[in-house]
């Protein structure tokens, strides 16, 4: 089965799937209702992480050889999935659903052997290697991105766009490197998000029910990009299905890796950040995030949308540049580090940048209406 196909079955299995999920998350009360913080119109099914995971499991055994360390990750991931669908119900304390997070984590990182072993020659003084530390580390890092895309997920259409984006970034990396697994399962969700997309966003059409994708779907996002982009780093099955050894280098360098889900860290990141330094927890749930503020600077939902995804987009295609280009692994970083210090800033002084945002428009509007 060739990857566009794949891609193409996996649209239509996951806009089949959407459907039939809907009347089940009436039927179970699986909704998300508008609160103070969520100021949707009326009751929303939660189902699009769920679909897409079904779609995954469904077609994932067809795409790629089924070794234990893809079964570990299936079953690993369909416990997140469960998890988050209890979450979505029942609304779970941050203790349970970390704890849920580290075992899922867990899960591929001791039984599969999935781990970050090393992060290059960030240095140039050669490869910093993890040794010990790699396990805790790893298990850091996935439960890191579960997180950063379950906060992301505050507006129509922006968790579906940066995932959509990450994984064309995981499969451009894996294409070029000749890594089957992280493709095929690249492929596979990048076409499952596209049904879900379309829902999530609104079609004023009264046979396309708006969904969400749920905090089962953005772990599952989050658990999947992470599980690909360690597999990116090490050797593994090549595009023609044969082995790949080459005496443990790594296939792509782990900071370029980085650039691949940069909106959904850096925000995470900042966010947490400005949560303690008020004293508060940084998983406190609030209306600060970089989609928030975007909208509070006067820019509609579907334009901060673009402005992000764009975001994103150029992001990624910076770190693929860069690796196309072995750019030294210090450089790299160096730009990443710089690019994120450039964030900081300016959420430092966002209220600034907001009202000049604000007054600018403001002035724009009465030159237009002016005769």
């Amino acid at each position: 089965m060739t990857i566009w196909i794949l891609a193409i079955v996996a649209l239509v299995l996951s806009a089949v799937l959407c459907q039939l999920l809907i009347p089940f998350a009436w039927r179970t009360n699986l909704l998300d209702e508008p609160c103070n913080r969520k100021q949707h119109n009326g009751s929303v099914p939660l189902v699009g992480g769920i679909a897409i995971f079904l779609t995954t499991l469904i077609l994932v055994p067809f795409a790629v050889p089924m070794s234990m360390d893809v079964r570990l990750f299936l079953t690993a991931a369909g416990f997140m999935v469960f998890i988050g669908v209890l979450d979505d119900r029942f609304d779970l304390n941050v203790g349970l659903r970390f704890t849920a997070q580290m075992l899922a984590a867990a899960v591929v990182v001791f039984g599969a052997g999935a781990q970050i072993s090393q992060l290059g020659n960030l240095v140039g003084l050669g490869v910093v290697e993890l040794g010990w530390f790699s396990m805790p580390f790893t298990l850091l890092a996935m439960v890191a991105a579960m997180n950063a895309y379950n906060m992301i997920d505050g507006m129509d259409g922006l968790l579906g766009s940066l995932a959509l984006i990450a994984f064309a970034g995981i499969a451009v990396l894996a294409a070029l490197n000749h890594q089957y697994l992280p493709l095929m399962a690249a492929m596979i969700i990048s076409g499952a998000l596209v049904p879900f997309l379309i829902r999530n966003m609104g079609i004023r059409n009264r046979l396309i029910r708006k969904i969400f994708m749920g905090d089962a779907g953005s772990m599952f996002i989050g658990f999947t990009v992470v599980w690909c982009l360690i597999i990116l780093t090490h050797p593994q099955i090549l595009i023609d299905g044969s082995i790949n050894s080459t005496n443990g280098l790594t296939a792509v360098r782990p900071v370029a890796v980085l650039w691949i889900i940069a909106i959904p860290l850096m925000d995470m990141i900042a966010i947490m950040i400005r949560r303690m330094m008020k004293g508060q927890s940084p998983f406190k749930p609030d209306r600060e995030h970089l989609h928030h503020i975007f909208m509070r600077a006067g820019f509609t939902q579907r334009q901060a949308l673009l402005i992000i995804s764009m975001m994103a987009l150029l992001l990624a295609a910076v770190g693929i540049t860069l690796e196309l280009l072995q750019a030294p692994e210090l450089l790299v970083l160096t730009l990443y580090i710089s690019v994120f210090a450039v964030y900081l800033g300016m959420l430092k002084n966002i209220w600034r940048i907001v009202s000049f945002i604000r007054q600018k428009r403001d002035v724009e509007a009465a030159q237009h209406e002016s005769p």
